[in-house]
């Protein structure tokens, strides 16, 4: 890639920017923790699997389907 291309010049720039953080690297770090909690540990206790509890195998579609249907009427 040629130095003077744009490309080059905006990864330069992110690339030097990340590696002269010294607070940044912590903040980072606490974004990373707290998406973790997030997506991993609340999925797990508060988010189950609705349709694998109350559909039967292989129907998961048509149970989505009449409970809408039942839902609008």
């Amino acid at each position: 890639m040629k130095r003077d291309s744009f490309l080059y010049r905006v990864f330069d720039l992110y690339y030097d920017g990340f590696r002269h953080m010294t607070l940044g690297k912590t903040l980072w770090a606490v974004i990373i923790i707290k998406l973790f909690i997030i997506f991993v540990v609340l999925k797990l206790f508060f988010f189950p699997n609705f349709l694998k509890a109350n559909a039967p195998e292989g129907g998961e579609a048509e149970y989505v389907s009449t409970e809408l249907m039942n839902r609008t009427n």
